[in-house]
C-alpha cells in the first residue's frame, strides 16, 4: 500500500475540479487556481505519477443502463474464509461492484447492481453453490443518495 503523498491546496483544488468534471482542460483548471495551463499539466502529472489520481471515468444512470435495483448481500463463511476465491467468483460477475471483508460478522458485505430479483436469485445461488458460503441475507435499497466524490 502507498503511503500518503504531501498535497498544497493548489494540488486538492485541482483534484476536485478534476473530480467534478474529468474532461476539464488544463486552461479550464488554470482559471480557477491561478497557475498557467503548463503548470497545472506539471501538477496533473505528479498527481498521476504518485498515484493520488488513479484514473479517469463516467457517472451513469444505472435505471437507464437497466440495472436499477441496488442489493448488499451479506455472506457467511463456513470454516476460515478464502478471500481470494470469494473474490475471484464476485470479480466474474458484471453485477458486483465492490466486495466488502469485514471484521466481524458476516465475513463479506457485497454490493450489486442488478436487473430484477429473478437474477438476484441467480447470482446469490451462484454465491451458495460454493459450498462455502454457510448463509446470506441481502438488503435490497429502495432509495440511494452518494456523496460525491467532488465534495
Amino acid at each position: 500500500m502507498a503511503g500518503s503523498v504531501e498535497l498544497d491546496e493548489t494540488d486538492r483544488e485541482i483534484v476536485h475540479l478534476l473530480q467534478e468534471n474529468a474532461r476539464r482542460t488544463f486552461g479550464d483548471i488554470a482559471s480557477y487556481v491561478s497557475l498557467s495551463p503548463a503548470a497545472v499539466k506539471r501538477r496533473v502529472d505528479r498527481l498521476e505519477r504518485t498515484g493520488v489520481i488513479t484514473g479517469y471515468t463516467a457517472t451513469v444512470n444505472e435505471t437507464v443502463m437497466g440495472r436499477p435495483l441496488v442489493a448488499f448481500t451479506e455472506l457467511r463463511i463456513t470454516g476460515s474464509a478464502d478471500v481470494e476465491e470469494l473474490v475471484g467468483i464476485a470479480a466474474k460477475l458484471p453485477e458486483v461492484e465492490a466486495v466488502h471483508v469485514t471484521a466481524g460478522d458476516p465475513d463479506f458485505i457485497i454490493m450489486m447492481r442488478i436487473a430484477n430479483t429473478k437474477r438476484l436469485m441467480e447470482l446469490l445461488n451462484v454465491f451458495r453453490k460454493t459450498k462455502r458460503v454457510s448463509s446470506t441475507k441481502t438488503l435490497v435499497a429502495v432509495e440511494s443518495w452518494y456523496r460525491s466524490s467532488a465534495s
